[in-house]
Parts: C-alpha cells; structure tokens; sequence
C-alpha cells in the first residue's frame, strides 16, 4: 500500500492499487482487514439507486453506515448465522476508468472508479454494476477511506431482491 509523505504525492497508479487491494480483500472475505482501511469517521453508503445525489439524512438510502454500524456489518457477516451469506458468496470485484477527481488541500482525494461486482451462490450469479466515489485521507499506515459511495446504475434491484454483500 502507498505511504506518500503527503497526498499530494499519490498518483492514479497508487489510487489504483489501493482500490484493487481493498476489492482482493472484499473478494477474499478479509473483513477485518478491509474494514482497516477507514477512519474512525467514516461512512459507507449505498444511496437508493434512483436518487444517488440526494442527502441521505433527506431521503432513503440502501445503506448509511458510520463506523459503529460499520463494524457490526462485518461481524454479522462472517457468522454462521448470516444465512443470506453463510456459506459465503463468491464475488469477483472489477474496477475500471479509475480517476483522481480532486486533491483538497493536501488533506484529501476525491477518487472515482467504475465497477461490476459479479456474485455467485447456490448457482445464481447476480451481477451489480455502478460506480465507486471514494474520499482518502492520509495516515501513517498509508491511504484510508473517509467516505466510500457505491452507486448503482440500476433502475431496480429485482431479480437482485437485496444487497447481501459489501459492494
């Protein structure tokens, strides 16, 4: 993982290889590991496929975490009670068109990349397709995720029924 003195320094290459680690460690079920990626302020957010610009204190989102909700997403996922997961799916992460929006003074980078996540369980392959917005900050340990948006470009979630999954 990079450790640029400053995020300044980081280029498309480096955002790159971040992006393509934490998809290994989604795709792997390293959830302990992926969620070491984000600050203690983070958020994670699905917003509702119809309304992707929307506040998400105004309207419906799939999913709004902050850090505590965050944590607890994983550990439900990794028990053998989470029956929609359990045994796990097996997903394939694919990222393309990865770009550096903005470098805000130093302190942050506004990343996008566009993605198709394929998962596969009990012989159903479904496949979710959108774009990622990252927020990255700068710490000791390298880059970490302040906020993290996944956008679908679907109009509905049938014959997708829920989000089971990290995306």
């Amino acid at each position: 993982m990079t450790r640029a003195a400053s995020l300044s320094e980081i280029t498309r290459a480096d955002v790159e290889d971040f992006l393509y680690h934490e998809a290994a460690l989604l795709d792997e079920w390293r959830l302990e590991e992926w969620l070491d990626l984000f600050t203690l302020d983070c958020v994670y957010e699905i917003p509702a496929p119809d309304r992707p610009d929307e506040d998400p204190a105004m309207t419906f989102s799939l999913i709004h975490d902050h850090r505590p909700m965050l944590e607890q997403r994983v550990i439900r996922l990794k028990k053998p009670t989470a029956h929609a997961e359990f045994p796990h799916s097996r997903t394939r992460r694919l990222l393309t068109n990865v770009r550096i929006l903005e470098h805000r003074q130093h302190e942050e980078l506004s990343v996008t990349a566009n993605f198709a996540v394929y998962r596969i369980r009990n012989g159903v392959e479904v496949t979710y397709v959108g774009r990622y917005e990252h927020t990255l900050t700068a710490s000791p340990d390298g880059m970490k995720i302040r906020h993290r948006k996944a956008i679908l470009d679907h109009d509905v979630l049938d014959p997708h029924g829920k989000i089971s999954i990290i995306l």
